[in-house]
């Protein structure tokens, strides 16, 4: 499969609006939840902080989410956290998009 076939043509990418739940890239493969919730927990009131992982290994993806009770919260931990180290590797955090229906095709 060609790279550009991996997305759709019409998906917009633009930014994701400002809300209480934020992703967190480029995350060091040994970064735990734990991990997460001791680096967002200053900032603010956490509701949910979880590296995603493959299911079959329990490996992480390198990626993950925090969730404040609050937009305000979350744009503080994004404007102070966005390039400092989790774990020893600098981290790149976004406002998340809201999840897509997953279609059957896989």
């Amino acid at each position: 499969m060609d790279q550009r076939d991996r997305f759709d043509k019409d998906e917009d990418r633009t930014p994701a609006e400002p809300n209480p739940k934020l992703f967190v890239g480029s995350l060091a493969w040994a970064a735990t939840d734990e991990d997460l919730q001791t680096a967002f927990a200053a900032f603010g009131e956490l509701v949910s902080a979880s590296v995603v992982r493959y299911p079959d290994t329990g490996r992480s993806k390198g990626f993950g989410f925090v969730e404040y009770s609050t937009t305000e919260e979350a744009q503080k931990a994004k404007d102070e956290l966005d390039g400092k180290e989790i774990a020893g590797r600098a981290i790149k955090i976004d406002f998340a998009r809201p999840r897509k229906e997953r279609t059957e095709e896989r």
